[in-house]
């Protein structure tokens, strides 16, 4: 983060300008909209500024910059046509400790002006730190053509409701229903937008008469395999909903960082051969967080109904009658597989593909004469100690040992890491390689030199 965003308060505070031309009057616009106590420096002004002047909504000061012209000042715009100016009045700026944006200067600046939507009171800031001032335009653009005008006006209604609220409700969780409730309301929004107060005021008087669920849930979510673009619209709707987030340690920082900041976030990582928190405890944690009226979601890497023992959990929370859904979630073996340009299936190489667990020895006899078949994709889930064994096995009951295989570590990320070879050289691969990683088995591995693209 290389520039903390803040909203502040200038009405009423003296804000320096130095510049008098068409970029200082662009500045001069959005800080009298602020109602700041607006002092403009500069060898000459623009017309705009002459006339603001004459109606006292600023004071000119003509001549070249001089310090004093920073005395009691909040922040500082430096916007005139000349680097050299501009790079004193930071200079002089940053010595007092005074906020100073240079125009056309950021990586010196201390403070930046984004690009705004205006909904006020509801304000959206767009900024790229001055890297890329012309996408941020294009978002901001974008932003409002998406918002509708009368966004503001419900904000506006939420502030005047707000000790309403907080008289009425005693939890902070019955608030926080009552008020997605609130903007959740299409009826309340279209109703302000037709300007019909009565009828709004109405609708309020519902949503405060209907009862609110004190019953929590659990929803299980799955993340996929790591790149946070991959995580589904529902599931990235409920954590930002959930009261409580448990995730384990395959849920990557980039997804972990689209929870609700106000979510109380419990950690129940795995790692091979360690489990941080038992199983037991992960299924009765959730229980008692749902018993205590709180929104749950259960965050897992990949799908959680693929080796990932979510159907244990739900078998709990079924038998104490607490709601429960299921958001799926990409598998790591198709995110992995497609990241490393690997088809699971292809007409001429795999008609079919098999997920199998690594965890050989927890799942007694496994077929292996099937899985050495022909025309099929083996896709092995947390076996890289296995790999031996998986070699062994294989190549016994009769696959050859130059059956193409791939390890895939991290896929989808930007660490993703992929080596491929052949099955009578997985077990030496996968010594170089550390979990979480996928091992890949197949004729459609070959395609991997020609399909690659991330």
């Amino acid at each position: 983060m290389d520039y903390f965003p803040l909203f502040c308060r200038l009405q009423g505070k003296r804000c320096l300008l130095v510049g008098g031309g068409d970029v200082a009057e662009r500045k001069a616009r959005l800080l009298l909209e602020a109602g700041a106590d607006l002092h403009v420096g500069a060898l000459d002004f623009s017309p705009a500024f002459l006339q603001w002047e004459q109606q006292g909504k600023v004071v000119l000061w003509q001549g070249a910059f001089t310090e004093e012209w920073l005395a009691d000042c909040w922040l500082v715009i430096a916007a005139t046509n000349d680097d050299a100016v501009n790079q004193q009045v930071g200079a002089a700026a940053e010595v007092r400790r005074i906020f100073c944006n240079l125009v056309d200067a950021p990586e010196q600046a201390s403070a930046i002006m984004p690009s705004i939507v205006d909904r006020s009171p509801l304000m959206i800031a767009v900024s790229s730190g001055g890297r890329a001032p012309v996408l941020a335009r294009l978002l901001r653009e974008k932003l409002e053509a998406m918002l509708p005008q009368h966004l503001g006006q419900l904000a506006t209604l939420a502030g005047s409701l707000r000790q309403r609220v907080k008289n009425r409700f005693s939890s902070i969780a019955q608030r926080r229903h009552f008020w997605e409730r609130f903007f959740a309301s299409d009826r309340l929004a279209q109703t302000l937008a037709n300007a019909d107060h009565p009828r709004a005021e109405a609708l309020v008087e519902t949503l405060f008469d209907a009862p609110l669920s004190q019953q929590g849930e659990v929803v299980l979510v799955g993340a996929g395999p790591g790149d946070a673009g991959l995580l589904t619209l529902k599931g990235l709707q409920h954590i930002q909903q959930a009261d409580v987030v448990v995730y384990d340690r395959l849920v990557s920082d980039p997804i972990l960082n689209l929870v609700r900041r106000d979510a109380e976030r419990i950690f129940v990582g795995k790692r091979a051969g360690h489990h941080c928190v038992p199983q037991a405890e992960i299924n009765q944690l959730l229980l008692e967080q749902a018993q205590r009226g709180k929104r749950v979601v259960r965050l897992k890497g990949g799908d959680p109904f693929i080796f990932g023992r979510g159907g244990e959990e739900l078998e709990v929370l079924a038998q104490h009658h607490i709601p429960f859904s299921v958001v799926p979630g990409i598998t790591a073996a198709s995110g992995c597989a497609a990241y490393s340009g690997i088809p699971l299936t292809h007409r001429d190489h795999a008609q079919s593909v098999r997920f199998v667990t690594g965890h050989l020895q927890q799942h007694g006899d496994i077929e292996w004469q099937k899985l050495a078949a022909e025309q099929q994709t083996l896709v092995f889930y947390m076996g890289l100690t296995q790999a031996p064994e998986i070699q062994r096995q294989l190549m016994s009951h009769g696959m050859d040992a130059e059956m193409p295989v791939a390890l895939v570590q991290n896929g989808t990320t930007p660490q993703q890491r992929v080596a491929t070879g052949t099955l009578g050289t997985l077990a030496a691969l996968a010594q170089q390689f550390t979990s979480p990683a996928l091992i890949i088995v197949g004729r459609v591995v070959g395609l991997r030199d020609r399909l690659r693209w991330f």
